[in-house]
């Protein structure tokens, strides 16, 4: 094919709320539209008028509005979804989440995001952890290509799913630097009243409250910090609430004295000020597919403290200190870093340098590699 493979990407998945993947369907779009990609979205009706404006170089398709709850838009994906890429003459369908249309008149790339419902099942609830590997498997057997989002992902779907590394396009999340840069003294200021922390130092977290965070240990582990310091910082766990039902006690015992909160999902125009504002950034995640909060904040000149596992050190490299995933390790990784202000000042000043090298046009770059080699399969 001498010109780019048509695209419908499919991004009826996102949830209002953006976290992770809404954050990656919206960039992704926009830097394809940005270069006058041929391609058509297709979104939930809600999300029309802002993909509109993100991509106004791309043809946007409403879906039916009946089709936002979760279990209609997986019976639309197998039947609207093929039908509406035979509408528009689409060379290759875009499933940016895990699932794909199993009858596509068309070839298919499927984006999947991480390996860690085989290699570590312990953190996802059972119905989750089976839904999506069984269609993991499905989409690296049935999918033209597939997208992984690290080098570490794609070993593990080698390792455990039985992928084949051939048909596996490893393309790094990016960050938009606009957004995300070391924020102003207002911004910073702005952020912490918003939490009711003026002129109090904070340690940040920012993820949904899942297992897979670590984030019961967190609290602990700032505990055990804390109580060792003559003024210690807070601790505030943004993000929405999800299915770890840990987190709850953890918090419940944190002694009077400390302080723990738990503002909810914050809006991503609150970010910069949140991130780069903290004291320091805590991610002791169990394991990630990527971990874009841990570039994110790195964008916004955060030092930031994470763990090794997975693709976290693709990510961090040295511009990021790293712990172990036990309450003892995170208390004392926390102490050490709280207490030495110069190591510190080094990871702000080396975080913003590391996430100038990603960026979402090298993501683009990934995805169009992808759908190139699937039109040509």
């Amino acid at each position: 094919m001498s010109r780019d493979p048509r695209v419908l990407l499919d991004a009826t998945a996102i949830p209002a709320n953006r976290a992770g993947v809404g954050r990656y369907v919206e960039e992704l779009v926009r830097a394809l539209s940005a270069r006058h990609y041929p391609l058509a979205v297709v979104t939930q009706a809600r999300d029309a008028e802002r993909f509109a404006v993100l991509a106004p170089h791309a043809r946007i398709e409403s879906a039916p509005a009946a089709i936002e709850p979760t279990a209609r838009r997986l019976v639309w994906e197998q039947t609207g979804l093929p039908s509406l890429a035979r509408r528009l003459r689409a060379d290759v369908v875009h499933s940016p989440h895990y699932t794909m249309p199993l009858a596509s008149p068309v070839p298919v790339v499927v984006t999947l995001h991480d390996a860690t419902f085989f290699s570590d099942p312990g953190v996802h609830v059972p119905a989750k952890r089976h839904f999506f590997r069984t269609w993991t498997r499905l989409s690296l057997r049935r999918a033209a290509a597939c997208v992984v989002v690290s080098q570490a992902s794609a070993d593990e779907l080698v390792t455990w799913a039985g992928a084949d590394r051939r048909r596996l396009t490893v393309a790094p999340l990016g960050v938009d630097h606009a957004r995300f840069r070391p924020p102003t003294e207002r911004e910073r200021h702005d952020a912490a009243a918003h939490l009711g922390l003026s002129g109090r130092p904070y340690v940040a977290f920012l993820a949904t409250l899942e297992p897979r965070k670590n984030v019961p240990a967190l609290v602990r582990g700032f505990v055990a910090a804390a109580g060792r310091m003559s003024d210690p910082p807070a601790l505030v766990l943004a993000g929405p609430p999800g299915w770890d039902d840990q987190v709850g006690p953890a918090v419940a015992a944190v002694p009077d004295g400390l302080q723990v909160l738990a503002p909810g999902y914050l809006p991503i125009e609150d970010l910069a000020g949140y991130l780069g504002g903290a004291e320091l950034v805590a991610y002791p995640s169990l394991g990630e597919g990527f971990g874009l909060p841990v570039l994110e904040a790195m964008a916004c000149g955060a030092a930031v403290l994470t763990t090794r596992r997975l693709s976290l050190p693709e990510v961090g490299g040295d511009a990021v200190a790293y712990t172990g995933t036990s309450d003892e390790e995170i208390a004392g990784s926390l102490e050490a870093l709280l207490g030495d202000a110069e190591r510190l000042a080094e990871l702000r000043r080396r975080a913003p340098l590391r996430a100038a090298t990603f960026d979402w046009d090298r993501t683009a770059d990934g995805c169009v590699a992808a759908y190139r080699a699937a039109a040509g399969a």
